[in-house]
């Protein structure tokens, strides 16, 4: 068995003073950079968790008020800024064989939840007997199993090469074991740095360190405070510069110029983060069902509008139509650019030689700057003679009020909106555009046959550059179908005080670790 062991990463200070004042900097800087443990850290996040807590469930990992569900939970395997894999509560992992679809996890021993209890195997058999009930990536798993009290071993219903990427998510956090699968979770009791001590659903989260938390010397920080202000960014800078908060999380990329001049502010990016997904759905009467027009407004839209005008560029990138980011390696840029000609030709071929006005397209503030993407959007397919009528709709509710059934007989339409979505490995990426995920907006058709097909052969390839040239074929697939739009991606961005040390941004914001901050 091939095991993938965790990576240990070392910092090393040597300073070798000459003199006296370069004796009194160098022990400035060694005391600055020495971690102190204590303190509160504040923060609001301008990206919460769409899913909505209440009273019964915001302690659960799936509800959490801002789906950093590392504050208070851990899972098996943790992905890193680079979007590169690294043990957490397993110390090793691997395939069991050339067939892909069996993998055993070696989990760490001594790890004791918030009660007191020690984390076994069995803890992690339960806990993904509810995540592959309810969490759409880990419905791939057909069981798992405890081998021992330390060692789980998981069987996929078929082959996949990246399949520990699936068991890192924000969802699949580790939780006491239950027999009834409905109450996992609801407790709120993990293995993270910190244990929850109250919620205001929605609003506010209080969490407190855990003395016996499973890394040795962590977390360094006493107490953390989180505050939803989806939608309130304005608010969430002012309560920054008043000293309410200590960090915000998700500042709108227009902010950063005037941030980085301010006194006493750090910005922190991301090399990547979320882009937004315009879902097209094709249902019995729905214009998107002809290609043409799907294309159409594929080449219509200014794509290096949106990053110039809404992300000045340097905080933004260009979409490929597929979930993949630009700093991926397996990203394949679009083949084909801005081409407004060509998009009304193909508009006049679909019966619409004088233009054509879309449905009304929905969207909720979900980011900061959210109304200016789709303004500007909406500004560039004009050329092109599409008329688009865009609302905004309030966060709450937001989710349930886009999202039909999967299944297109049943009549209830996902409608045309947005969502957002996060950068993964290629192997989660270019599977949220099946069918079975409604990000697809039911897409039929042989081409979408050939696209999984791709995916199935690519999931049992082992070998990273040949899985790359498949990843390839299925994004021209992607290109040339448009079964979605996702035209421009946006760098996580987040501001805090220059007394809160090691806060590192992260691509996946879900994936921020908070146990080795510390405020000095």
């Amino acid at each position: 068995m091939n095991f993938n062991r965790r990576k240990i990463l070392s910092t090393l200070l040597n300073i070798a003073p000459t003199g006296g004042l370069s004796l009194l900097l160098s022990n400035s800087v060694l005391a600055q950079s020495t971690p102190k443990r204590g303190g509160t850290l504040v923060y609001a996040n301008c990206s919460s968790n769409r899913r909505g807590g209440d009273l019964t469930n915001s302690k659960h990992p799936y509800y959490m008020i801002d789906l950093i569900t590392r504050s208070a939970y851990s899972s098996l395997l943790w992905v890193d800024e680079q979007l590169q894999l690294h043990g957490e509560l397993a110390k090793a992992w691997g395939a069991v064989d050339e067939k892909l679809d069996q993998w055993e996890f070696v989990l760490h021993e001594g790890v004791i939840f918030h009660d007191g209890k020690e984390m076994t195997s069995a803890d992690v058999v339960s806990s993904f007997k509810l995540h592959k009930a309810k969490h759409w990536a880990s419905a791939q798993i057909a069981d798992v199993n405890a081998i021992g009290k330390y060692k789980v071993r998981f069987k996929l219903k078929q082959g996949n090469a990246e399949f520990p990427y699936v068991v890192a998510e924000y969802d699949t956090m580790i939780m006491p074991a239950d027999e009834n699968v409905d109450r996992i979770g609801l407790s709120g009791i993990g293995t993270g740095p910190f244990k929850i001590v109250s919620v205001d659903p929605q609003r506010r989260m209080i969490l407190e360190r855990h003395e016996k938390y499973w890394k040795n010397g962590y977390p360094y920080l006493d107490r953390l405070e989180i505050f939803n202000r989806e939608g309130q960014m304005e608010a969430a800078v002012n309560g920054f510069r008043a000293g309410q908060f200590d960090a915000v999380l998700n500042i709108d990329p227009r902010l950063a110029k005037q941030l980085e001049k301010e006194s006493d502010t750090d910005v922190i990016g991301a090399s990547s983060g979320d882009q937004a997904v315009i879902i097209l759905p094709k249902h019995p009467g729905s214009p998107f069902n002809d290609k043409r027009i799907r294309q159409a407004l594929s080449l219509a839209i200014d794509r290096e509008a949106i990053a110039r005008i809404v992300y000045g560029n340097s905080a933004g990138w260009v979409g490929n139509n597929s979930h993949l980011v630009a700093a991926d390696s397996n990203f394949l840029p679009l083949r084909v650019k801005r081409d407004v000609v060509k998009a009304k030709k193909l508009l006049a071929d679909a019966g619409f030689p004088k233009g054509i006005t879309l449905p009304t397209f929905y969207y909720a503030p979900q980011w900061p700057e959210m109304s200016r993407y789709f303004q500007v959007l909406q500004q560039t397919v004009k050329d092109a003679g599409i008329n688009l009528p865009i609302e905004e709709r309030p966060s709450d509710g937001y989710s349930k009020f886009r999202q039909g059934d999967i299944d297109v007989t049943k009549g209830n339409y996902h409608k045309f909106a947005y969502t957002a979505v996060g950068p993964r490995n290629p192997g989660i990426s270019l599977f949220r555009m099946a069918p079975t995920n409604n990000e697809s907006g039911y897409w039929s058709g042989p081409e979408m046959e050939k696209y999984l097909k791709m995916y199935g052969d690519a999931m049992v390839t082992k070998d990273d550059e040949k899985r790359k040239a498949i990843y390839s074929q299925m994004q021209l697939i992607l290109q040339e179908e448009v079964p979605a739009l996702l035209p421009a991606g946006r760098k996580n961005l987040l501001v805090k005080r220059t007394k809160i040390r090691n806060l590192k941004n992260h691509p996946q914001h879900w994936s921020i670790k908070w146990d080795e901050v510390w405020k000095a």
